[in-house]
């Protein structure tokens, strides 16, 4: 985000910076190669400007002279031939050739250099051309030289350029592109990503209005499609205790055509055509179900006789299968957080499942801290009366502090909360749902610490239930 980027003094983002500082290394990277290259080029030439007048000496006669020789009659020393060597050693010949050790043989018409204190009869003047080589003036033209000879007087020269130097100046350029292909690749994905933001923050409205009406096609869907319940009440009678062997709490079930997944606190009981996925989901296909060809309707009445079980679908997951949790196995209080907007309407749609399937259940609103609107009676449901609040004698609940996890507790009553509860209301609850208490469920559209299950909303529409690790699409 540009409010976030760290700013200097002159108010560039540090992005650029950055790609300022990258390219400047990269052009300083050029210049170095370059400036390498061309002092490898002119190493062990003394430069001079176009156009000025040195002192050279003519070769006649091939294997006559000798740097020696030369140095004899021209600084009166032999023991100065090195000089000479130095100032023409790697230099272009007219010929072609080039002086590369002291002992090469001297070749007719080469032109070499000599230094400024040179005099006498075999000192000739010529003009530097620029190029690293020299032209002997027309007006002392070599002595003893053919009419038709022009090797004296070469019209152009060659720069001997080293291969390290080329090397260098390759390796630099190619350096220089690679820097400029990755910070170019970069900027345009850092581009890209943008351009993908503003789309998608562009396109955020239309998608909260598809996901809306999706949601309240769930919820005409839950309202005219019974079938998932009676199947998931068809999954708990294959838990249910009968003669030595104990009850297996189930929490929650998922239906779907090709068979059902429950999440247990225990694997103790399972029947053998249920296989475990992990750690608390088992899973049936459907063409092992007991009851498969029996009737639905009947299986599920004869599976919920007791009525401790109280379904309640959730929303759907990914693949569109229906999530049911049972509300007994709450263990008191529900607690929503999360987005305030999709919290209401998990509760809501936890109401009008209630109100399809348990009507008899009395539920009573209480508006919360906040201040907000509160929740409508769903119809169907009922205002509590005054025994429906009194203890039931079958709460298997004591009056300490300890709490059993997990214990089934049929659902009397639903106490609902449109936000977070006040003191009043917080002590309400307890009285209601807590240990010791009416044997009540507590459905709270906020934070309670105290909650054993807490669910999470999200703006989006979907609700996280962490006790059983999944996310499901509520229904508005």
């Amino acid at each position: 985000m540009m409010g976030s980027a760290d700013r200097n003094g002159s108010g560039r983002p540090r992005v650029v910076r950055r790609a300022l500082f990258t390219h400047g290394a990269a052009a300083l990277l050029i210049v170095l190669a370059l400036a390498a290259a061309l002092a490898s080029a002119v190493t062990g030439r003394a430069a001079a400007a176009d156009g000025d007048t040195v002192k050279v000496f003519v070769v006649q006669t091939a294997g006559g002279d000798t740097l020696e020789s030369i140095a004899a009659r021209t600084l009166g020393s032999s023991s100065r031939a090195e000089e000479i060597f130095d100032l023409n050693r790697g230099l272009a010949q007219p010929d072609g050739g080039a002086l590369t050790t002291q002992g090469d043989a001297l070749r007719t018409g080469w032109i070499l250099r000599l230094p400024e204190d040179a005099a006498g009869p075999d000192v000739q003047l010529a003009q530097e051309t620029g190029a690293g080589s020299e032209t002997v003036s027309p007006a002392t033209p070599p002595q003893q030289a053919a009419p038709g000879d022009t090797a004296g007087q070469p019209d152009s020269a060659t720069v001997v350029v080293p291969l390290p130097a080329l090397l260098a100046v390759a390796g630099a350029v190619l350096l220089a592109l690679v820097t400029a292909a990755i910070l170019a690749r970069k900027r345009v994905r850092s581009t890209w990503r943008a351009f993908l933001r503003q789309l998608r923050r562009l396109g955020e409205p239309a998608r909260r209005r598809r996901r809306l009406r999706q949601r309240v096609a769930l919820s005409a869907r839950f309202s005219v499609d019974a079938d998932p319940v009676r199947r998931a009440y068809a999954v708990l009678g294959e838990f249910a205790g009968s003669g030595s062997r104990p009850e297996t709490a189930v929490h929650a079930v998922r239906v779907d055509a090709a068979g059902a997944t429950v999440w247990l606190e225990a694997s103790a009981g399972v029947p053998a055509s249920w296989q475990q996925l992990d750690s608390a989901r088992w899973r049936r296909q459907a063409a092992d179900w007991p009851g498969r060809g029996a009737d639905t309707t009947t299986t599920a009445r004869t599976a919920s006789l007791d009525g401790s079980a109280c379904l309640v679908r959730v929303g759907i997951d990914e693949e569109g299968a229906p999530l049911l949790v049972d509300l007994s196995r709450l263990d008191g209080v529900l607690s929503v957080t999360g987005d305030a907007e999709v919290g209401r309407a998990v509760v809501s749609g936890l109401l009008a499942e209630l109100a399809r399937s348990r009507p008899e259940i009395p539920v009573t609103l209480r508006q919360g801290a906040e201040g907000g609107a509160g929740f409508a009676l769903p119809a169907g449901l009922r205002e509590p009366t005054e025994s429906d609040r009194h203890r039931s004698p079958g709460d298997v609940r004591g009056a300490g502090t300890v709490r059993a996890g997990a214990v089934r507790r049929p659902v009397r009553g639903v106490v609902v909360v449109a936000g977070t509860p006040t003191r009043h209301e917080t002590a309400e609850l307890l009285e209601l749902c807590g240990p010791g208490g009416a044997g009540w469920t507590g459905l709270v559209c906020g934070d309670l610490p105290d909650a054993r299950w807490r669910w999470h909303a999200e703006a989006e529409g979907s609700v996280e239930l962490p006790l059983l690790g999944v996310k499901v699409t509520a229904p508005a």
